[in-house]
Formats: C-alpha cells, structure tokens, sequence
C-alpha cells in the first residue's frame, strides 16, 4: 500500500518538519516513507534502497537488521516485558545494565539513571545539579551554561540548552533566565584572522571566565557540553579546548556535564567523546548508540560525590522525588546489554578504527571544491560546510537553500544525509560499516554533487 499526502497526518512529526523540510513540498509530495532495513540501507515503499548516511538520527550504529537484537527483545518480552524501578525494586536485566554502564563509562561516574530519550537525560541532569546544590547548602547556584549551536534536546528545559534558534522560536525559549550561553569553538567560523587556534582556544576560555565572573560563580550550577556540536554542525573543537574550559569550571566549583547523546559508543573511535577530547565529567548523558536506536532508552551517568550527597539529602527529605515509568524499561534494557556485548563481540572500536582514515580522506577530498568552505571530520562523523565564496568565508543566503537542496539531490541517487544551519551537510554512517559502503556512499555523494555545480 502506498501512502497518500496528507493520509499520514500522524507521522507529521516534528522530524518531518524539520527546519529545513520543503513544507511546501511535504504537503504535496508526503515524507519519504521507509518499509525495511537491511544492513548500512534503508527501503522505501517502492523498494528503492538508500545508503543511511546519518546512521538514521546519528544512532543506527549496527545498522538496520541486526538479529541478535531482535532477540534480545523477543526473550525480554517473553520473560519479564515490563517492570519499574521505583521503591527498592528494579528489573535484574536493568541492574545488570547499569552496572555494566559504570564498568565501561570513564572512571568516577558510578551511579546510572535511565529515562527513555537525550533530551529527558538532560532534563535530569539539570534537575540533579540544582538538587546537589540545595542539597550542600547552596541554593543560589543554579544556572546552567550551555553553548552557542550546542543541541541538547526539545523538551522544555532542554530545549533551553539548546543553542540553535529553529529549536527556540515560536515556543518562547529559553523559558528560564538561569540559561547562560557561552561561545562556540568553532575555530573556522569564530577564530580571529592571524589568531592560531591556540589562541583561540584561550580567548574561548578567557571568555567563559568572564561571564562566570560577571554572573557570580555562586550563581551557576553546572555547564553542559557535548565533546561534538553535533546538530550545531559537527564542529568538533580544536585540540587543549576541554583542558582549558574545565580548569575554570573546577575552579569556581562549577559541574561539567558531558552530553555524549552522539558521541557515545565509538563514534569518535575512543568509546566516548569524553576520552577523545580529556573531558573529565562529573556527569554524562547517553543515548542513541546506547541501543543502536532499536529502542528508547537513555542513561545519565553520575558521579558518587553527587550521588552522596543527593542520597543524603533523600534521606532527610523521606523520598527521593523524581522517577519515569518507563525509565529502565526491562526491553530497551535487555537490547541495551546486547548491544554493547556486540561491540565487545565485534571489537567495534577497531572496526570504526580500520574504516575511519577511508572516510576522513575521501570527505577531506572535497575541501578544494569551489562550492565547499570547509570539511570537519574525526572518527566515523565529519560534515561540509558549504560556502558561497571560499576565501572569504561567506556563506550562501538561507533562503536559497543551498544544502536542503544538495540533500535532496542525494536523496535521489540513493543517499540520506542531513542538512543542518549553516548549510552544514553532516555524514554518520553506521559504525558497522565497511570500505566498499563507504565507496558507494561517497560514490551516490560525487553524483549529487556534481549536479549541484
């Protein structure tokens, strides 16, 4: 059965209108409509086969039939399908989960707590730090600072992290004053002309102090930040960045909290964005990759001196007041467990290793193109950023839509990939992924490319 326009009004997600959907378009034409997966490809309704160059939403890290997870779901379900964790109780599949969590997460995050997406994770995260502050006799300190083009998510309180203007307008976010906004560091972008990217970084750092000084350090709880701006625009930031920033947050006592929603699970080809750029968090966020996005399911991974004191303060109260239905869902959890005993099994960090140095050259490949301004890659993520005039750095106006259109065009020769701000084309194959996909990835790329000029 094919699907009509306008039959589907209950898939209009705000996926499918996505900022840069062509809503003009959606309404007469109806989203492309997926029947199956197989592998790094994806199938629409008329059996048609695309290359998934964004690993779906940045999460189909296993690729889209993978049979021992749909196993794990099927023995889950048929032995314990749900069960909560609240009032001392809690599914043996979930503890097994968060303590394999603590296991593999770096060293000092030794408490887990499930919710069921990115955005509800950081949610909690922003709920936890202001608790750990009443909680240590220091109520006052309670903003959180997140950066420009940083994404941590919709909801009302994540989506208030969340520095990109098409998540905010129209739904009157940031919906608290207690959200500060530090600078991007994206050199390329934001650097000064004769500034080195050292300098740079230290003016991004000298920066971040001045507006904590400015605001009150006894005033701020915590900064939010993801080791890859990824929906920002894959800007990965330039080498002693971390060090630097989490030297000042340490010294005004101020929590650093890793979201790895996208990082997470060797995307990066370290298992976490937080070893790849020396992030030491003192809170992380995962997501996605955590269940290949079979399943909703996400962690905020915490640290014992917050636990600790949280705990303590839980004890005084009578209750810790906080708790999702569905966080730890038995299922989600069961497939979670699989997935990371798959990337054990598999060794997914060599595999992402062996692939990887194909990938970064042939998208590094592209930065002589007249239409390209810059090519930012690391691991098994990168992106374009196209460019209307090279040297100056100029990008092309947005209502031409430059890239929702180059994407597009890719579409049509079997390829799905993603258009973000900026005309920022951003490229995440699955981590499963081999050198002859990654061949015929590029390959669908170059035809797209070569009608756009």
């Amino acid at each position: 059965m094919s699907f009509k326009p306008n039959s589907i009004s209950a898939l209009d997600t705000t996926y499918h209108l996505h900022p840069y959907t062509n809503l003009k378009a959606h309404e007469e034409n109806g989203p492309l409509v997926i029947t199956r997966g197989e592998g790094v490809r994806v199938f629409d309704e008329n059996g048609k086969d695309y290359i998934e160059g964004l690993s779906g939403l940045w999460c189909a890290s296993l690729g889209f039939n993978e049979p021992r997870l749909v196993k794990a779901a099927q023995e889950q379900m048929a032995s314990l399908p749900f069960y909560h964790s609240f009032s001392s109780k809690v599914p043996d599949v979930t503890a097994k989960l968060s303590q394999k969590l603590v296991e593999i997460t770096p060293d000092g995050l030794d408490r887990a707590l499930f919710c069921n997406s990115g955005s509800e994770a950081n949610d909690t995260a922003i709920k936890l730090a202001w608790y750990y502050n009443n909680a240590r006799g220091k109520p006052e300190k309670k903003k959180i600072i997140a950066r420009e083009k940083a994404y941590h998510g919709v909801t009302i309180a994540s989506g208030s992290l969340t520095g990109l203007a098409y998540a905010q307008n129209g739904f009157d976010l940031p919906a608290s004053d207690r959200i500060l906004r530090a600078g991007c560091p994206h050199f390329y972008r934001y650097g000064i002309d004769g500034e080195s990217e050292e300098e740079f970084v230290t003016r991004k750092a000298e920066e971040l102090e001045s507006l904590i000084l400015a605001e009150g350090p006894d005033t701020i709880a915590a900064m939010f930040a993801e080791p890859i701006q990824g929906a920002g625009g894959v800007i990965i930031p330039p080498k002693g960045y971390f060090p630097k920033i989490q030297a000042i947050l340490k010294k005004y006592d101020i929590l650093l909290v890793a979201d790895e929603v996208i990082c997470g699970f060797g995307r990066t080809g370290e298992m976490f964005g937080s070893t790849a750029f020396e992030i030491e968090p003192d809170m992380m966020t995962l997501a996605k990759q955590l269940s290949s996005g079979y399943l909703p399911i996400s962690a905020l991974m915490v640290s014992d001196t917050i636990y600790q004191t949280i705990k303590d303060r839980s004890a005084e109260l009578g209750v810790f007041g906080h708790g999702l239905t569905y966080g730890g869902h038995p299922v989600p959890c069961a497939v979670a467990l699989e997935v990371l005993k798959i990337y054990e099994d598999r060794d997914i960090l060599s595999q992402v290793n062996a692939v990887s140095p194909y990938f970064q050259e042939r998208l590094k490949s592209y930065a002589d193109h007249p239409m390209v301004g810059e090519v930012r890659t690391t691991g098994l993520i990168g992106a374009i950023e196209l460019s209307a005039d090279k040297d100056a750095k100029t990008p092309f106006d947005p209502t031409l839509g430059i890239g929702p259109s180059l994407v597009k065009k890719c579409e049509e020769h079997g390829l799905i990939l993603r258009a973000m701000p900026g005309d920022c084309i951003a490229f995440c194959p699955p981590l499963i992924s081999e050198e002859p996909d990654l061949e015929e990835l590029f390959a669908r790329f170059d035809k797209a490319m070569g009608e756009m000029e």
